[in-house]
């Protein structure tokens, strides 16, 4: 069986999207450049499931792009839990106001425009899961500067760290600073003995990193 038809059978016995995130996607696909960066239907229910298992209080999200991810992990919030988003493109607000306020969730959403570095520490805020998924040249900076931000026994998600199979090229050759990026961050990862971890093989590569 191909690995298409594999796909289209996990779509077709999961949850459904719903109708708000499906025309986010179709509308993604019609007026943005780079509309496989959203995080898309198997990947969003996973996020929400996060959700549902963690019940985290406070949410932090690096790199909204669409607010695809963010609205599926706000469906799995409790009322009383909050998600700070992170993103430095502020061109994507206009794509995104609409879809946040159709959403019965936005009460649970803020969307913070600017550099998450920048950002991060003055939120005054501990989490119980960070999702990042900004520029793949800065997850090492983003993993230091939020580390101290999250809560023992918080969860860390970290998106496309296979990186379409590029994380396995030399490095010292490889001229894509983003490729760079994603491998020094999966080397920070390993060796980093304050944190148990796993990349699940999940779209281009989902590791989940748990704070001992």
């Amino acid at each position: 069986m191909s690995s298409d038809a594999i796909e289209t059978y996990i779509l077709n016995h999961i949850d459904e999207e719903g109708a708000l995130l499906a025309a986010l996607r179709r509308e993604a696909h019609v007026k943005l450049l780079h509309p496989r960066m959203i995080a898309g239907h198997l990947q969003g229910r996973v996020l929400k499931m996060f959700c549902r298992m963690i019940r985290p209080r406070r949410v932090l999200e690096i790199g909204a792009y669409t607010a695809y991810a963010t609205l599926c992990m706000a469906e799995g919030l409790d009322s009383n839990a909050l998600i700070h988003s992170i993103e430095i493109n502020d061109e994507m607000e206009p794509f995104i106001r609409p879809f946040l306020e159709q959403s019965p969730d936005k009460d649970r959403i803020r969307i913070h425009w600017g550099d998450a570095l920048e950002i991060i520490p003055l939120l005054n805020e501990t989490f119980d899961l960070v999702f990042i998924d900004g520029d793949k040249r800065e997850y090492c900076a983003y993993y230091d500067v939020v580390f101290p931000f999250v809560q023992q026994g918080g969860i860390i998600l970290a998106d496309n760290t296979i990186w379409s199979g590029k994380v396995t090229d030399d490095q010292t050759v490889s001229p894509d600073r983003q490729t760079r990026g994603i491998q020094a961050f999966n080397e920070k990862i390993k060796n980093d003995t304050r944190i148990e971890k796993v990349i699940l093989p999940l779209r281009d590569g989902l590791t989940v990193i748990y704070k001992l």
